[in-house]
């Protein structure tokens, strides 16, 4: 038997031989002197152990991975078809609406694409300004904006995805929130030389109530407003495809467990 490190100031490593008169080579004290006073395990064990822990922790970091995986791509024992049906007009419309939306979005020219779209995510903006974020100083208060209306599309994702397990209305919420950060865009990109109307009837030139002209001021990076603005543009974009790819691979996985049963998919709620 042999101690894993010192009981008395905890150096090691120790040497493998602890039989009298082997010491500590830290403070010196004779291990035969312990005796049984203090609990002890094998090297071999404790190396067994050190081996065991490590591959607790990879399997816990691969059971995470995969409970991770198991909820983005959640597919129930039974489907039905016609909300499966319904998935799939869903999916159609999605990308229709994202064509027309690319076709008119125009970053430069002050267009996200979807004049409703931006209609319906004002007011979580506006909410991020006064009712969220406006307890945290001025530069977050104006930055909650944003932060509101992106807001607006995770909160409902994640609890569609969280207590629902419906990862298809998820990925949904994620290209909503992927045209959210395109409209962010458009709204950088005016901030160098602005020109949008503003909600109280004026321009960010005629007031001080354009947030991107503020926070890039207040961060020093104006000039660099219109670069901000389409690289955010095409940031959206990307998070649009992958919400729309998500969907559809979802779809996907559940055309296998497809079922004539009404209320087959009675496990989601």
């Amino acid at each position: 038997m042999a101690f894993i490190s010192c009981p008395k100031c905890n150096h090691k490593p120790l040497p493998e031989n602890q039989a009298f008169p082997a010491a500590c080579p830290g403070c010196g004290v004779i291990f035969a002197k312990l005796g049984d006073r203090v609990a002890r395990i094998p090297i071999s064990q404790a190396a067994s152990a050190h081996n065991d822990d490590v591959d607790v922790s990879e399997t816990q970091i691969s059971n995470a991975r995969e409970d991770i995986l198991s909820m983005l791509f959640y597919v129930p024992a039974q489907v039905d078809k016609l909300n499966w049906g319904g998935r799939i007009f869903g999916l159609a419309v999605c990308l229709l609406w994202t064509f027309f939306i690319w076709r008119d979005m125009d970053i430069p020219g002050g267009n996200a694409g979807s004049y409703f779209l931006h209609v319906v995510i004002t007011p979580f903006h506006e909410a991020g300004h006064y009712l969220i974020f406006r307890w945290f100083g001025r530069f977050i208060m104006i930055l909650g904006g944003p932060l509101g209306q992106h807001l607006f599309f995770v909160v409902l994702g994640v609890a569609l995805l969280w207590k629902r397990r419906d990862p298809y209305g998820a990925a949904l919420f994620l290209w909503g929130l992927g045209f959210s950060i395109s409209d962010m865009g458009v709204y950088m990109y005016d901030a160098f030389d602005p020109k949008l109307m503003l909600l109280d009837g004026r321009t960010g030139a005629d007031s001080d109530g354009h947030d991107w002209q503020n926070i890039f001021d207040m961060m020093g990076v104006l000039k660099h407003a219109r670069g901000i603005g389409l690289f955010f543009g095409w940031v959206g974009k990307a998070v649009m495809v992958a919400g729309f790819a998500w969907a559809a691979w979802v779809v996907w996985l559940q055309h296998a467990k497809l079922s004539d049963a009404v209320g087959a998919e009675a496990d989601l709620e």
